[in-house]
């Protein structure tokens, strides 16, 4: 569990480093935003590429996914029908950052060190890059853009940069192809980058406004804050028991469920302008609250 640590650590560094850039950097009011962008169009449509081509889709046919799945399903639709009095965007965002798990950069130290299998989390990734982010981009999309024609929505998801890298990558996945290394290499490098730059942009707009100040949306944060990091652990685990998966699965999926809400959604919030604040503060609230209830989790498995 200690060695585990050194994954928050790193990102509460690189956090840190963005909060003093934006209170000492001197750097233009559009910084942000301009990082944003680019993280949304560049970094992150060539990491989701790298990591889906990769993947063995076969490991999206399990039960312990269908516990990961089933929770947070039931985690988007609680905070949906709790927060009702918001625009669709940020019912939209709220939802997601009730569920959607930050199974990559703090999932994958948790995995290994914690449940002594890094593997563990590979198919939460790909069940969230492959079904839950497309269908995210595009609600937001249509949310965010007001009334569109028939071919608009048809053609939204080719119109996303993200959906493209997705959709691009699993054909590879399927088929077996692979691209040369003289583009998958710079694809990768350039993807690399990715979740450094999204840490650093969350970490500026946490010094321009502190989290949960006067004038956000403080019930629909705490709400999203309390079903990601004890509500949907606690369903995972009834749903194993439901299930009669054995203890060391019934152990991983809840721990897995406890992650924290994904930074991803933070971009996401950024990109439609939809309930940034909220997704902000609810990815810095559940990233500092999933370390005690990991370690209760971890407590409560070993009695």
């Amino acid at each position: 569990m200690i060695s585990a640590l050194s994954g928050f650590a790193l990102i509460g560094i690189i956090v840190l480093a963005g909060w003093a850039t934006g209170r000492w950097g001197r750097l233009p009011e559009n910084a942000e935003a301009t990082l944003g962008r680019l993280v949304y169009s560049v970094l992150t449509p060539c990491l989701l590429f790298t990591g889906v081509a990769g993947a063995d889709l076969r490991a999206l046919l399990s039960e312990p996914l269908l516990v990961s799945t089933t929770a947070a399903l039931l985690c988007f639709g609680l905070h949906a029908l709790l927060i009702r009095r918001r625009d669709r965007g940020a019912r939209i965002v709220g939802a997601l950052a009730a569920g959607y798990t930050n199974a990559n950069y703090i999932g994958i130290p948790v995995a290994t060190y914690v449940l002594g299998d890094a593997a563990l989390v590979v198919p939460i990734v790909m069940l969230q890059l492959l079904i839950v982010t497309p269908v995210a981009l595009a609600l937001l999309e249509s949310a965010t853009a007001g009334h569109a024609s028939v071919r608009s929505a048809v053609t939204m998801p080719l119109r996303n940069p993200l959906i493209i890298a997705v959709g691009s990558g699993a054909l590879l996945a399927a088929t077996g192809l692979r691209l040369p290394a003289l583009l998958a290499d710079p694809v990768a490098t350039v993807g690399a980058a990715a979740v450094p730059v999204v840490l650093l942009a969350f970490g500026m707009s946490l010094s321009r406004r502190p989290v949960l100040e006067p004038g956000t949306d403080r019930v629909a944060t705490v709400a999203a804050v309390a079903l990601k990091t004890t509500g949907m652990p606690a369903l995972a685990f009834l749903l194993a028991l439901a299930l009669g998966l054995p203890r060391d699965a019934a152990f991983a999926v809840t721990v897995l469920a406890a992650l924290p809400t994904a930074q991803n959604i933070f971009l996401y919030a950024q990109r439609f302008d939809a309930g940034l604040l909220l997704a902000r503060d609810a990815v810095f609230l559940s990233t500092v609250l999933c370390v005690p209830v990991l370690l209760v989790i971890t407590v409560l498995f070993t009695l």
